[in-house]
């Protein structure tokens, strides 16, 4: 289950002809979340078009662009553009262009796939909800019983560092990504991350003065590239699935806990001078049309303020119920609820959102 799955993620087939699709997100939401991707009221959310297909005997391509409403404005951009190898020997597997990186858990799938409305907080403050950049990767998948997997990315890195001191280099940011997944038995699979990410852009600061009302919203409410960096990441995600006899269509249980901890803030920092976030959530599907989940997260950050720091604080907690008539229609209830905040203004209390997702056409397969 879960070996086939990675491993049809790691080295997939490539199909015999061009496929396109579509996804369309739409969103209702009662008041935007601190550090969160949808604004208040009807919003078109995570919406994309794509096409995947052959480029000659030996390449894969895809193209996916998405469409969005942020502040009252539709906001179009190439998320995806890449090519990638079919044909490597000994495991081995090439991409280029632009595409989301695979740290994580979540970051190497689109938003619109996810089981909650929102990215986690670790996602949201560190990587912009979604991470995506323009670069290399090459993998290596082992030829053991066990899946296990080993990447290398190098990628520009504006994302995670809009405004950077400096003249950084055209490679701004390397990963380093293994990833290790197997099943106990037919009911009970399993995969283990671990992540690491070498950050050469510094962000440049602010004085501590220069701050006005839109950068105390910026604090708030943050929508394009990641809001806290620093020179070194390290990540550990953890999932774990059950499904009686193996059939996760008709009952399945997913857990998983993602953890970061970033440092080199900047040339101010201390050793003592972090960001931290950690997110655990849970998943039952009771029906095969429906599943419940929650899921809790906790960030702890510090803010540059010339050359000194303020610590921040944010706790999210969220439940969810979410209906599936079939594998490319859902609608979710999620109720969220945000508390603890230091140094975040507005945090939101309550929040419900009510998001509907119709998928057209083609779409590429999940991960594990």
């Amino acid at each position: 289950m879960a070996l086939a799955a990675a491993s049809a993620c790691a080295q997939a087939q490539p199909d015999a002809e061009w496929k396109f699709g579509a996804v369309l997100d739409v969103t209702q939401t009662s008041r935007a979340l601190a550090l969160g991707g949808r604004d208040s009221g009807l919003q078109l959310g995570h919406s994309d078009l794509s096409a995947a297909g052959p480029v000659g005997g030996h390449l894969r391509a895809q193209l996916t662009a998405t469409v969005a409403t942020h502040e009252g404005a539709v906001e179009k951009g190439i998320e995806e553009a890449w090519l990638e190898t079919t044909t490597l020997p000994a495991g081995l597997q090439l991409r280029a262009g632009r595409f989301a990186s695979q740290i994580g858990y979540l970051n190497s799938q689109h938003p619109h796939a996810d089981d909650f409305v929102e990215r986690p907080l670790l996602y949201r403050a560190f990587f912009g909800g979604h991470w995506n950049d323009d670069g290399l990767r090459i993998n290596w998948t082992a030829p053991t019983d066990m899946y296990w997997m080993f990447g290398v990315e190098a990628l520009r890195g504006k994302r995670l560092v809009q405004q950077a001191v400096g003249s950084p280099p055209r490679a701004g940011v390397v990963t380093l990504v293994s990833k290790l997944g197997g099943d106990f038995d037919g009911a009970n699979s399993w995969q283990l991350g671990l992540s690491h990410i070498r950050n050469r852009r510094e962000a440049a600061v602010e004085d501590e003065h220069d701050h006005d009302d839109e950068q105390e919203h910026e604090h708030a409410h943050h929508h394009h590239g990641a809001q806290f960096n620093g020179r070194r990441t390290w990540m550990v995600d953890a999932t774990w699935k059950w499904a009686p006899n193996g059939n996760n269509r008709e009952r399945q249980l997913r857990v998983t806990f993602e953890a970061a901890r970033i440092e080199g803030l900047n040339r101010h920092a201390t050793s003592r001078d972090r960001q931290e976030a950690n997110g655990l959530a849970l998943v039952w599907r009771f029906d095969p049309s429906w599943e419940v989940g929650g899921r809790t997260d906790w960030l702890r950050v510090r803010m540059p303020h010339g050359e000194h720091f303020h610590g921040g604080l944010l706790r999210e907690a969220s439940l969810m119920l979410a209906w599936k008539p079939s594998h490319m229609q859902s609608l979710r209830l999620q109720y969220t609820a945000q508390r603890d905040a230091v140094e975040f203004e507005n945090p939101s209390r309550r929040t419900i959102q009510l998001q509907y997702v119709l998928a057209f056409g083609a779409h590429g397969a999940h991960s594990f």
